[in-house]
């Protein structure tokens, strides 16, 4: 029988009720993106690096980013598993050519960019939505053969293996580490044995250690990082004067537009260290109030995932919700001093528009499945969907 459609053209408090989580990752998301913004706007009327154009470049990157979400948010996701596969050889292929010289440009040493007319797309960026969409569909499809070394564990170890040296290569070994991160997240929650995860953990771990070891500029960046105040005026000078905007902040901050970091002292501010310039300007109380907004957008999303239908749509919303999650934290871990120096960015508020875009896609998959599914999921129920 079909449903009929409600007589009334109000939706009733019980269904609202029931989309409300998608509401508060809606108003949550808006509320990191205004607050991006706001710091934008002053960042640029102060620092003369920076200059105030990045305020308005990044309203065009914030409406950009709105498409964006809103078509993340009305596509089927089971639709996307037809396309997985060429999904994921578009992805590898535009990974391939950052590397192509005359192709990638290259800045900063590293060649992560793509230039199209008068902006430059970070492949690695978008390459996660491939990412996610071949793990979830091979992680899914294949879930009875989990206990086996090639079916279950080699084959989307290599899918992971792939992108993570391709990045690597660029390089840029923190989107890397969290491409390693989120596809091995996604393996453990499949039901991939733990026998085969753990020892590859420790080794790539090692690896990955050994890798930073043999890289001058890594490895000083480690060292600068475990003696802070000795290498204030060299490896450590972005972390050491990001600590000096946390500490003059205070509980309430210096007051909007009145930090001084950001006048040169601190490279990076309107990207990598927005952090420290909203410490510093609007104090630790706001500084945990973004914390907590995303600890809450982690909470709802995480509770929504577990009504998904099947294992696939389950993956899928979950690893979209841990990029910007995991992204979020290493950003804010090494603006404190809690992480070694590594340049990415907070989602929805540092400027850039490549990682604001894949982030409104990020999030839009996830208030994708808040909209669509209804009730708990179990297992059971997820492995005979799948």
């Amino acid at each position: 029988m079909q449903n009929t459609v409600p007589a009334t053209p109000f939706i009733s408090l019980e269904t609202a009720w029931k989309k409300f989580p998608a509401w508060v990752l809606v108003g949550l998301s808006l509320f990191l993106c205004i607050l991006g913004l706001l710091m934008l706007h002053t960042i640029g009327r102060s620092n003369s690096v920076a200059g105030e154009s990045i305020f308005y470049k990044q309203i065009i990157w914030v409406a950009f980013a709105m498409v964006a979400f809103v078509a993340a948010v009305s596509v089927d996701l089971e639709w996307l598993r037809k396309w997985s596969f060429v999904l994921a050889l578009v992805g590898v292929v535009m990974l391939i050519l950052v590397l192509i010289p005359g192709i990638g440009s290259k800045i900063n040493g590293a060649r992560r960019w793509i230039p199209l007319g008068p902006v430059n797309i970070q492949v690695s960026d978008f390459a996660k939505i491939s990412f996610l969409i071949i793990m979830a569909w091979y992680l899914s499809a294949h879930r009875r053969y989990r206990d086996q070394f090639w079916r279950g564990y080699a084959v989307p170890g290599a899918m992971i293996a792939i992108p993570f040296c391709l990045i690597m290569l660029q390089p840029d070994f923190g989107t890397a580490f969290v491409y390693a991160l989120v596809g091995g997240t996604l393996m453990f929650l499949a039901g991939v044995r733990m026998f085969f995860l753990v020892p590859t953990g420790i080794l790539g771990i090692a690896a990955f250690g050994m890798a930073i070891l043999h890289d001058p500029v890594r490895w000083q960046r480690i060292v600068s990082f475990l003696n802070i105040e000795a290498n204030r005026n060299d490896g450590a000078y972005q972390l050491y004067q990001g600590m000096i905007g946390f500490g003059t902040g205070g509980l309430s901050g210096v007051g909007l537009g009145n930090g001084r970091q950001q006048l040169a002292f601190l490279p990076e501010a309107h990207t990598d260290f927005i952090f420290p310039i909203i410490g510093e300007e609007l104090g630790f109380v706001m500084t945990s109030l973004v914390l907590l907004t995303f600890a809450v957008l982690f909470c709802v999303s995480w509770m929504q995932m577990n009504k998904a239908p099947g294992l696939y749509s389950y993956l899928l919303g979950t690893g979209a919700l841990l990029f910007v999650i995991f992204q979020a934290l290493i950003n804010m871990g090494v603006s404190t001093g809690c992480l070694p120096t590594k340049g990415m960015s907070l989602p929805l508020i540092s400027y850039g528009g490549s990682n604001l875009v894949v982030t409104a896609l990020l999030l839009g998959i996830v208030v994708n499945g808040c909209l669509r599914w209804e009730g708990k999921a179990s297992l059971k129920a997820r492995e005979i969907e799948d």
